[in-house]
C-alpha cells in the first residue's frame, strides 16, 4: 500500500527557482518511489510576482491538478500577491494564503486519512494546519526549514516591531515543539533551530540533478548563441532579483571595471527589483551590464555553461538565515563561483572547506572586484573540478532524498 503524504507550502512546480522548484522535485521522486502526494499550495508567481500561464485566469480560485500516474493531486490555492513585496505586503500575503490552505485543509480532514504531513517554510505559520492536521488525524508532522523567515525578515529591516516580531518567534517555537521531525539545509541553520528547541534537526540539504546539469565542452560556441563574442568574460547572475540578495553590488564593481571591453555582466532573472536595478544601470551607463529573462528549464543548463564566473550575492544581515539554492546548479555544471559570505557562516565554510569557489566579504564592493578579477586572470580547473565533484558526492537528488525517505519511515 502506498504511504500517503501531504505537503503543505507556498511554493511548487511549475516555479523553476526558489522553494517551489524544490517542492516540485521533491514530491515527483517521492511520488516515483512509492508515495501517494497530495499538494496544497499556490499559483505559480516566484520570481516574478504574479501570477504565470496558464493560471492567469483561475488566480482567484480554488484549482485541482492530478499529476504522474494519478500519484500526485495538487490543490492550488488563490492568495494575495503584491507587485512590490514589503515586510507588510508579506504578511498579508501569507495571511491570505493561509485562510485559503485552511479552507482546503478542512475538506481533506473529512476524506480519506494522510500518514504524514510535510510543511516547508516560509511561510512558516503553515506548520500550524500540520498540527491541526496530526491532532485530529494522527498523521506524523514533518517541518522543514527552507529559510529562517522571521529573523531574516528583521535582519533586512523589513519588520521592525520588537512586540511582532517576539510574537511570531514564540509561534514558531510552538510549531518546532510539536513537529515529529525538523530538517534545514545547513549546518548554521541547524544549529539557530536547535538553539530554539534543543530538538534534533536532520540535515537535508538542497540537491541538484547531476545529470541534467552537467558540463559542457562548447562554451565558445554558446557564447554566440547568445549574442556574445568567444573572447567576452561574462560575469553571471541567475536567480531572483529581490532585496536580500544585494544586487546593487554588481552595478558597482561593474562601474569599476566598464573599461574592460571584454568583461560583460549578466543578469538573468525576475523579481520586484529588477526594474529599479535597469533604472540605476540606464542612469549610470553601465553599458557593460544586460538582463535576460529567466531561462527556460531546457536551455538553463547551456546558459549556465556558458559562464566563465558565476556571481553568488547575499547581504551581510542574510548570514546563516538563508542559504542560496542557485549555489546547487553552479557547483554541478563545475561553475566558478564568487561568493559573497562572511566568516562564521555556513556559506563561507562549506565554500572555503571544500575548495569550490572564491569566498568575499558580504557588502564589500572592491572585494568582490577582486573576486572577479582573481577568477578571470587566474586559472582555477583545480575549483570547478572540486565543484562537480562535490555536487556529485554530495548532492545528487537520489541520495538526499532516499535520506528524507528514511527519516519518513523511522518516524511511522
Amino acid at each position: 500500500m502506498l504511504k500517503r503524504l501531504l505537503l503543505i507550502g507556498g511554493n511548487f512546480a511549475p516555479e523553476l527557482t526558489g522553494i517551489g522548484k524544490y517542492n516540485g522535485e521533491m514530491i515527483k521522486w517521492l511520488a516515483d518511489n512509492g508515495y501517494d502526494c497530495t499538494v496544497i499550495t499556490s499559483f505559480p508567481h516566484y520570481p516574478q510576482w504574479k501570477i504565470q500561464a496558464p493560471y492567469q485566469k483561475s488566480r482567484y480560485w480554488f484549482r485541482k491538478e492530478i499529476t504522474d500516474n494519478n500519484n500526485v493531486t495538487v490543490y492550488r490555492c488563490p492568495q494575495y500577491i503584491p507587485a512590490r513585496p514589503s515586510g507588510k505586503k508579506r504578511l498579508l500575503m501569507d495571511f491570505s494564503f493561509a485562510l485559503s490552505v485552511t479552507v482546503k485543509l478542512l475538506q481533506q480532514l473529512f476524506t480519506r486519512r494522510i500518514d504524514i504531513v510535510v510543511v516547508v517554510a516560509p511561510p512558516f505559520h503553515l506548520g500550524l494546519l500540520a498540527i491541526l492536521y496530526k491532532k485530529t488525524r494522527g498523521a506524523r508532522f514533518l517541518y522543514h526549514i527552507q529559510d529562517l523567515q522571521i529573523e531574516a525578515a528583521r535582519d533586512l529591516n523589513m519588520l521592525s516591531s520588537p512586540f511582532l516580531i517576539r510574537s511570531l518567534l514564540r509561534l514558531e517555537r510552538y510549531i518546532l515543539r510539536h513537529a515529529d521531525i525538523v530538517s534545514s539545509i545547513s549546518d548554521g541553520m541547524m544549529k539557530k533551530v536547535q538553539e530554539k528547541t534543543g530538538q534534533q534537526v536532520t540535515f537535508l540539504p538542497n540537491w541538484v540533478d547531476v545529470a541534467f546539469f552537467h558540463p559542457l565542452e562548447n562554451r565558445d560556441q554558446i557564447k554566440k548563441a547568445y549574442g556574445f563574442a568567444a573572447a567576452d568574460k561574462i560575469i553571471l547572475y541567475a536567480g531572483a532579483i529581490g532585496e536580500k540578495q544585494g544586487l546593487e553590488a554588481i552595478l558597482q564593481v561593474a562601474g569599476m571595471m566598464k573599461s574592460d571591453v571584454h568583461v560583460k555582466f549578466l543578469i538573468c532573472g525576475a523579481g520586484p527589483y529588477r526594474e529599479q536595478l535597469r533604472q540605476q544601470v540606464a542612469k549610470l551607463e553601465l553599458h557593460n551590464i544586460h538582463f535576460r529573462d529567466p531561462e527556460p528549464f531546457d536551455r538553463f543548463n547551456q546558459l549556465l555553461n556558458m559562464a566563465d564566473v558565476h556571481l553568488v550575492i547575499q547581504k551581510a544581515g542574510a548570514g546563516d538565515l538563508v542559504m542560496p539554492s542557485k549555489l546547487t546548479t553552479i557547483l554541478a555544471v563545475g561553475g566558478l563561483a564568487v561568493v559573497t559570505a562572511n566568516e562564521h557562516t555556513s556559506l563561507h565554510s562549506i565554500v572555503k572547506e571544500n575548495n569550490i569557489g572564491i569566498v568575499t566579504d558580504a557588502e564589500n564592493p572592491e572585494a568582490l572586484k577582486e573576486g572577479i578579477c582573481l577568477a578571470i586572470n587566474k586559472t582555477q580547473e583545480h575549483i570547478t573540478r572540486n565543484a562537480r565533484e562535490y555536487a556529485l558526492n554530495y548532492l545528487a537528488i537520489d541520495k538526499i532524498m532516499s535520506r528524507l525517505d528514511q527519516a519518513i519511515k523511522a518516524s511511522t
